[in-house]
């Protein structure tokens, strides 16, 4: 999931030498405080907190995968929190306990070789399905009403996949990074001179210095850039990969892209019983995104370090199978497969994409999690569109019909004082995306052992979420994955107030861009659960798997 907002709109404003201004400043911990005595649009913690002592309740340990790109595992507010393979000896090179993954000891790593390379850059499946498909459908003529049902869904998929690649390409954008780009890599080598260090982000920038001009124009636009994403941790190194992702993403427009994971992994990536590949390395490259995400659910709490997690009895499971670019449908389906089979009861999802070939197998994993009791939370993602109507993957629509009871999909939400009650970056949708959580300048740690930062996205809003999935369940162990879903979603504070529409200025209620219309609030969540454990719900009944014994698929 793509930390950044879409670039065009800064690179206006630094052609035009305009800077964002900073927005009001936020406490780092906005997003777990109380609406009603704090003014901020958070989620209520301490209050949940406070109720959950007056019920003198045990708290249950709650294994929470995350499926994301990596995780730092020796940061400080990380360590206590990992999640233990007590059956595997750490580091012996045996797969003891002959679950297939040797040495997985808190996780591990689908996008990884055996060789202990790693998968750092991908491809977007956009272009991997048009290139697939070209061959087949390039510059033919095409009767639909003569093809098969199958061949109609190919060949939609490929117009689409198409328009994707080539159709909406944004000239502007890429003329303005092509422009761009030589600059502030020379801006970019002046300022790692005269800092002293090949990285630096917002922070080290605002404390920075300078007469040169080369270097003062390069401080300005990442400045900007870091403003423009809430985001002062956001670094140069960011900067230069978003800039050469995009142009390497105009190029597929023409050119099919490299097959990057099947030349590390190599695995039959078209066999989904071709399981046991990748390696234990959840560190690889820079796991920014995973690490941020792992806090929030359950950065160690009160132990005067950083900052608090939202639930504070949890082992933080961490699958890496996103890489920069979009994931591999075969390794998220056996991520979360390997989540269940693991003890995972909270899986949180902060990745998506426009297409997903073999979303079949993803949905069997879906309902092999829902089979086995666990429940799914993910990021509605940062494109600003409606997903009612827009594709967005994975979802809990069954491609054979049907709809997914145990999944979460989550907008995210902002405050007034940085910006709006609404993320103006954030997917919606009326049937499709359930709550909106806190997204907006989330502080959690970050990859360095003591090292913190603020990030922006659905992908902070998710971990919220499942961080609360995690609460209920460490005090409310026999709640099902439909009874939390439920807990959480009937327990959103429904905003009366008009909010503002993501990219648009139109002003509409919250129920216009969700199912609830309401956000996620710890509290009144675990107020509800508890008066449904007392009544003692009936449990729902869970429908039916269409996995195949002895073969996934």
């Amino acid at each position: 999931m793509n930390k950044f907002a879409k670039l065009l709109g800064v690179l206006l404003l630094f052609a035009q030498l305009v800077i964002a201004q900073d927005k009001d400043k936020m406490p780092k911990n906005w997003h777990l405080l109380d609406p009603a005595t704090s003014g901020y649009n958070g989620i209520s913690l301490d209050k949940a907190y406070d109720l959950l002592k007056t019920k003198n309740l045990k708290s249950n340990r709650v294994v929470v995968a995350v499926i994301d790109s990596g995780i730092d595992t020796l940061h400080e507010d990380l360590k206590p929190v990992l999640w233990v393979n007590k059956n595997e000896i750490p580091h012996n090179g045996i797969d003891d306990d002959k679950n297939g993954y040797v040495d997985d000891v808190h996780g591990w790593n689908f996008i990884g070789g055996k060789d202990g390379r790693n998968v750092k850059v991908d491809s977007y499946e956009g272009a991997r399905v048009y290139h697939a498909l070209k061959p087949k459908w390039e510059n033919k003529t095409v009767d639909v009403a003569t093809l098969s049902e199958a061949d109609r869904k190919e060949y939609e998929t490929y117009l689409r996949a198409k328009n994707k690649i080539v159709g909406e390409l944004d000239m502007q954008e890429i003329s303005m990074v092509k422009t761009l780009l030589p600059k502030l890599e020379v801006g970019d080598s002046v300022i790692r001179k005269e800092l002293g260090k090949e990285e630096y982000n917002g922070d080290d920038l605002s404390a920075f210095e300078t007469e040169n001009q080369d270097a003062k124009m390069s401080k300005a636009f990442i400045m900007s850039i870091s403003k423009a994403n809430n985001s002062n941790d956001i670094t140069n190194n960011d900067i230069l990969n978003e800039f050469k992702s995009i142009l390497r993403k105009a190029e597929t427009a023409t050119t099919a892209p490299p097959e990057y994971r099947k030349e590390i992994v190599q695995d039959d990536e078209t066999d989904i019983n071709d399981r046991f590949y990748g390696n234990n390395d959840l560190m690889a490259s820079t796991p920014f995104h995973g690490t941020h995400c792992a806090g929030i659910i359950g950065a160690a709490r009160n132990n005067g370090l950083g900052m608090d997690g939202v639930a504070d009895n949890v082992s933080i499971m961490m699958l890496r199978a996103v890489p920069d670019g979009d994931e591999h449908d075969k390794d998220i389906a056996l991520a979360i497969r390997y989540a269940v089979d693991n003890g995972a009861k909270v899986i949180s999802m902060s990745f998506g994409k426009d297409f997903s070939p073999e979303k079949h197998w993803v949905d069997d994993a879906f309902r092999y999690a829902e089979k086995n009791g666990v429940l799914l939370v993910h990021a509605a993602g940062n494109d600003r569109k409606n997903i009612d109507t827009a594709h967005n993957y994975p979802n809990p629509n069954y491609v054979a019909g049907g709809k997914a009871s145990n999944v979460i999909t989550v907008g995210a939400s902002g405050d007034k004082k940085n910006g709006g009650l609404t993320a103006s970056f954030s997917n919606y949708g009326k049937n499709e995306v359930d709550v909106f959580a806190p997204g907006v300048g989330i502080y959690s740690t970050i990859p360095g052992t003591t090292t913190y930062g603020n990030a922006s996205g659905t992908s902070m809003a998710c971990p919220v979420v499942a961080g609360i999935a995690s609460l209920i369940l460490q005090y409310y162990p026999k709640l099902t994955p439909q009874e939390v879903k439920y807990v959480i979603e009937k327990s959103a504070v429904i905003s009366k107030e008009p909010v503002n529409k993501p990219g648009s200025d139109d002003k509409v209620l919250l129920s216009e861009l969700s199912r609830t219309g309401g956000f996620v609030n710890a509290y009144e969540a675990i107020k509800l659960a508890d008066q449904i454990s007392n009544k003692q719900a009936p449990k729902k009944s869970l429908p039916k798997s269409t996995i195949k014994k002895g073969k996934l698929g």
